[in-house]
């Protein structure tokens, strides 16, 4: 008698059906993240959006295949650290802008100030003052957390417990970064003319990081954050007259 002929598969089904789950897993994924970034007024962190979607999905993937859905249109997908947003086009900006405001511009100091602390973040108020050469007035930082683009991290580990700085998201997101280390280098600044005439022997520029993380010389700020600022002035550890010739200088 003969034997009946065995089956044979041209196709894996269960391969075909578990790669169809994968992409409709996937496909789901991005409606979820798309419509949880545009309802949201703030930028929403990688974890919040992770805890949303099937934990089967690459949630790299998802950002990485909307970024480039969005990268022509007339919102753009964004990101700023481990933050992501939706934002105008910056070539389309000019047309939602109603009205002309005037920014105040930040003085001199408020810049050396800022550029000093995303470099070398975290930094206590004395290694600016040390790297700038100049005495820093408590105006200057006040007006830069007032902006959002610095922030009190902790305190150091020395005497008097000096508070650290460092940079936040706002900071990236106003001047276009993605992460902290997208600042320009030595070569790069060169380049832009920001460097004239010959360095002295061993100058560099610091390798930047914003972990969000306290070193291990960092201790973690009090429940009186809000005082620390005030405080980190009263108490003066250095010799300095702030007569109005050095308010002077602070403002130039």
């Amino acid at each position: 008698m003969a034997q009946a002929a065995e089956k044979i598969e041209l196709f894996d089904v269960d391969s075909d059906e578990a790669l169809a789950r994968k992409e409709a897993a996937l496909a789901e994924a991005e409606r979820i993240v798309e419509a949880l970034l545009f309802a949201s007024s703030e930028p929403l962190e990688e974890a919040e959006l992770k805890r949303r979607i099937d934990e089967s999905v690459d949630l790299d993937a998802v950002l990485e295949k909307l970024r480039d859905h969005y990268a022509n249109r007339g919102v753009n997908l964004a990101r700023a650290g481990k933050k992501w947003f939706f934002r105008t086009a910056v070539d389309l900006s000019w047309i939602l802008a109603r009205e002309k405001v005037e920014e105040k511009k930040l003085s001199r100091a408020a810049l050396e100030t800022l550029a000093i602390i995303a470099y070398h973040q975290p930094v206590t108020r004395a290694e600016i003052e040390e790297i700038r050469g100049v005495a820093i007035s408590k105006g200057t930082l006040d007006v830069l957390l007032e902006t959002s683009w610095i922030r009190l991290r902790g305190r150091r580990k020395a005497p008097g417990r000096p508070i650290t700085y460092g940079t936040t998201d706002a900071f990236l997101m106003h001047f276009g970064l993605e992460q902290i280390s997208d600042l320009p280098g030595l070569d790069e600044l060169k380049g832009a003319g920001l460097f004239d005439g010959r360095l002295p022997k061993g100058f560099g520029v610091p390798q930047p990081s914003d972990d969000v993380n306290l070193r291990d010389d960092e201790d973690p700020l009090e429940d009186d954050a809000p005082t620390l600022l005030e405080m980190d002035f009263t108490e003066e550890t250095l010799e300095i007259d702030f007569d109005e010739s050095a308010e002077a200088q602070e403002e130039e």
